[in-house]
């Protein structure tokens, strides 16, 4: 493991609102203009560095992951040593410009490869979690923090929601979840195709789009409008859209604390096996957790991601299962190698 290097493991972040008025809905939160999201991720410490919408919702690729703005809805997911917490005052402010109130927060995390590189409030987690008690506003009562262990103490699953009386979530469907999986330990080869040439002379959208093509990335949902972007000399970032759907994927890949994330919003009847075995072909990592946040426990589906990454050479090793406000479920699992090459 290498001294210090690049934190790959992301911050996640929630926010659902709720109207009086239904005009508001129509747009809602995508009335906030780019000087304002611009203003947001400044505080953050990252970027924009491509965007995409369709007439559901828009994403935007940062220089530390993604953000994707709905009308209602706003998820921003940052790496590195970003503060994401510092982004909740300033996009309640222009929600409330827009007439619309705070309903609901989930924040998620994995376990920092370098945690001690960490700036506050991300110190620790119960620096996080006191944070997040002292921002959010009073009517979000019903709180939950809780970590969500597996068999290795450098693993586990941070997770914090709050919601006020009136929900209004967007997981009200028993059969719509959201999937946030880590890997680790990527296979050395396939991590290299995220590596840029010296001096290639290409943009990072021209070489992202390469990248996506080569690695097999537009085939994990060939349904979806995908925007890429490459960094120099190394890295990758996706979101992709199929129709008020998102999918993203996060890339780090050097060798020593590499790293790739796919977080998706998925329903049960979808082929969710076709998915992890295209995931999990495009990385081979040494170990992977898989996160699924539902509003009901669902073995059948369980079972079925086990069985989709066995044959690839992954066991699962352990899972944990907590009960969260709104009835919300999170299942974590996580899976190893069966066999390492040194």
């Amino acid at each position: 493991m290498a001294v210090s290097g690049f934190e790959g493991f992301e911050k996640r972040l929630e926010l659902n609102f709720f109207g009086d008025d239904p005009i508001i809905f129509q747009l809602g939160l995508r009335k906030i203009d780019f000087e304002s999201i611009q203003q947001v991720l400044e505080a953050v410490q990252c970027t924009v560095v491509s965007a995409v919408g369709n007439s559901y919702f828009d994403a935007y690729v940062l220089s530390e992951s993604s953000l994707f703005v709905y009308p209602t809805k706003i998820i921003i997911k940052t790496c590195g040593t970003t503060q994401l917490l510092k982004s909740i005052l300033p996009l309640i402010h222009y929600a409330n410009h827009l007439g619309l109130t705070l309903c609901s927060c989930r924040y998620t995390r994995g376990s920092f490869i370098f945690p001690n590189s960490q700036p506050f409030p991300h110190t620790s987690f119960n620096d996080e979690v006191t944070f997040l008690q002292d921002t959010i506003p009073s009517n979000l009562c019903h709180r939950k923090a809780s970590i969500m262990p597996s068999k290795s103490s450098s693993h586990s699953w941070h997770v914090f929601t709050a919601y006020s009386s009136i929900t209004h979530h967007s997981h009200s469907d028993s059969d719509i979840f959201t999937m946030e999986i880590c890997m680790t330990e990527l296979d050395l080869i396939l991590a290299r195709k995220f590596f840029r040439r010296p001096g290639d002379g290409k943009t990072g959208d021209s070489a992202g789009k390469e990248m996506t093509e080569l690695t097999g990335i537009n085939e994990i949902n060939p349904n979806a409008l995908i925007c890429d972007f490459a960094f120099d000399p190394c890295g990758y970032s996706m979101n992709g859209m199929d129709n008020d759907w998102y999918s993203t994927i996060h890339v780090t890949p050097e060798d020593g604390f590499s790293y790739a994330s796919f977080e998706c919003v998925g329903s049960v009847n979808d082929n969710i096996v076709h998915v992890l075995r295209k995931v999990v072909q495009i990385f081979r990592p040494g170990t992977m957790s898989i996160s699924t946040t539902c509003s009901g426990y669902n073995n059948e589906m369980l079972k079925k991601m086990v069985k989709a990454v066995e044959p690839l050479g992954l066991k699962c090793r352990s899972r944990a299962v907590d009960q969260f406000p709104a009835g919300e479920t999170v299942v974590f699992q996580t899976f190893t190698a069966r066999r390492r090459t040194v």
